[in-house]
């Protein structure tokens, strides 16, 4: 990971509101011309080879727009597109490494709202991209645009079976001996990208779907359902008497589950279940990877089984590079960001499922007695306003606010401060073995934070 500042590409991609720099048509555009002249130097060895793209989107209504300045910025560049509509964030990585193209772009601004929107990229083999690449595409966005001659132009075309593909890679991912008869699921697509995916996907498998947050109509992803609304799954699972709630977010790589009562399953425990599983079925787990955010239970759980544990900056870009550089297969998220490199290049919301679902019938256990074995610590997350480029790192009397709340904690507990990739809040972190002293002491914290960054 480099340490240069990057001005565009925050820890997933380029997001923002929709017509306020950088989501304008204009950057989009530039945005395109810039990429494609950046793969183009890439495939400099390989003669005769036309450069070429796959872009995928969510449901937002803007989609529309960016799509077309993004083609016209790549075609104008050289590079072909295939367009494949809405589909899954992971489901673009795979298909992106399936038809052997440079790379895969994705529009989507995820778990945000529908008025604003973003810009990801996955490299040939279905990854997100390295930092270095992305500065590389930075500086060339510093030069003036320009235009390759008619007979060198993009072409594009549309795939029209990218959702079917998708849908059997993602069924592939789960055990061919195995099914989910019998299981009643409800599936929340947050009115996003796998809205036509997967219920289909749990569907052929054999299970009861019950799908919610699958109409989208432009303006309503992730509004009152998905990953980030996760009231709405637990009272379908409670109404409809299902076994287990699927929750994703707009884009579909998140997953976040919930138990027949209506209890809340996050990435640490869902992890924590593939993880045990694999171990319950006799295959080796070199280590676990997360994040700065994961809980200290899911360390100390792992680390009782003789797994190592690694933690990360907060991002599933960030995992995936520590993955890579141990050789490991397993990481993730208490977000719901969880990666399975034996099963997929990047982080998939319905394969996560399917491997939760596996550990259920593998170990023909309940729902409750699996997600629930994991105990978290009590963790207390608030958001705080911070201002643009304030140096909150260097602010002497927040570091010791930070170490007034550890000495609290007694070598109990763990206190984290972040700025967001994605929002312009600073992360207060606290997380110890006492519900009560961790919420008054971020609460506290928190406070501070607040009073010391309007000061600045």
């Amino acid at each position: 990971m480099t340490n240069e500042k990057r001005k565009y590409f925050g820890t997933d991609g380029v997001r923002g509101k929709v017509g306020e720099a950088p989501i304008t048509p204009e950057f989009a555009l530039r945005l395109g011309y810039a990429a494609g002249k950046t793969l183009i130097r890439q495939a400099a060895s390989l003669p005769g080879e036309r450069p070429a793209v796959l872009i995928g989107k969510d449901t937002r209504i803007s989609g529309y727009l960016i799509e077309a300045a993004l083609e016209s910025g790549f075609s104008a560049a050289g590079v072909d597109v295939s367009l494949v509509g809405p589909l899954p964030t992971p489901g673009v990585a795979y298909l992106t490494r399936a038809l052997r193209l440079q790379a895969g772009v994705v529009i989507s601004a995820s778990h945000n709202p529908y008025d604003d929107n973003g810009i990801k990229f996955f490299s040939s083999l279905g990854m997100k991209l390295p930092d270095a690449v992305e500065l590389e595409i930075e500086a060339a966005l510093e030069k003036p645009m320009g235009c390759v001659a008619s007979a060198d132009l993009g072409r594009a075309r549309r795939i029209e079976d990218a959702r079917g593909r998708y849908i059997e890679f993602c069924k592939s991912a789960f055990p061919n001996d195995l099914n989910l008869r019998g299981l009643k699921l409800v599936v929340d697509c947050a009115h996003g990208a796998a809205y036509h995916v997967a219920p289909d996907v749990f569907h052929e498998l054999g299970a009861e779907v019950i799908p919610i947050g699958c109409l989208p109509d432009g303006l309503n992803i992730n509004a009152g359902v998905g990953a980030t609304h996760l009231e709405t799954l637990a009272q379908a699972v409670r109404e409809d008497r299902a076994h287990l709630g699927v929750a994703l977010d707009g884009d579909g790589d998140r997953l976040l589950m919930a138990g027949p009562d209506g209890e809340i399953y996050d990435g640490d425990q869902l992890l924590h279940v593939i993880a045990q599983n694999r171990l319950a079925q006799g295959q080796p787990v070199a280590g676990v990877v997360g994040t700065l955010m994961s809980n200290l239970a899911l360390e100390h759980a792992l680390k009782k089984q003789g797994v190592p544990f690694e933690r990360t900056q907060v991002g599933d870009r960030y995992v995936l590079e520590r993955l890579l550089e141990k050789g490991w297969l397993l990481g993730g998220e208490n977000s719901g960001h969880l990666l399975c490199l034996d099963k997929h290049s990047t982080g998939d919301g319905i394969i996560a499922a399917l491997q939760v679902l596996a550990a259920i019938r593998q170990q023909d256990a309940s729902p409750q007695t699996l997600l629930g074995a994991l105990e978290r610590y009590p963790q207390a997350l608030i958001n705080v306003p911070l201002p643009k480029d304030a140096p909150w790192q260097e602010n002497p009397a927040l570091a010791a606010a930070k170490t007034q709340v550890e000495a609290a904690l007694q070598g109990e507990g763990r206190v984290l401060l972040r700025a967001s990739g994605t929002e312009p809040k600073l992360r207060v972190m606290v997380e110890g073995r006492d519900a009560r002293q961790v919420r008054q002491q971020a609460e506290w914290l928190a406070g501070e934070a607040r009073r010391l960054l309007r000061e600045a």
